[in-house]
């Protein structure tokens, strides 16, 4: 059984610059002033989970956390998507997010 490849690694390994680069702007993001982190970590976390991408959202769910984010306010971010994305984020997304609070 093959061990599937971390996304990001494949993006840095094969296109090195532009992996910087979005690193930089990811870093620009981080560094903007008009929102704290945890806000900042919900917002990804719903716009993540209203497309389906349970990778990312695994991925920001501990970054909420140590921003201090509460399971309520995670839960809350990925419901938020039902009426813009539909149920599709909310069952994907939902089961694993919740699972890193217990």
């Amino acid at each position: 059984m093959t061990m599937q490849a971390n996304p990001m690694e494949v993006f840095q390994k094969e296109a090195p610059e532009v992996a910087a680069a979005f690193n930089g702007l990811i870093m620009a993001l981080v560094g903007s002033k008009g929102l704290d982190q945890k806000t900042k970590q919900l917002i990804y976390i719903a716009i993540k989970a209203s497309m389906g991408d349970t990778m990312a959202v695994a991925a920001h769910v501990p970054m909420a956390k140590a921003a201090g984010a509460t399971k309520e306010e995670v839960v809350d971010a990925i419901l938020m998507t039902l009426t813009v994305s539909g149920i599709r984020g909310v069952v994907t997304c939902l089961p694993g997010a919740v699972e890193q609070f217990e």
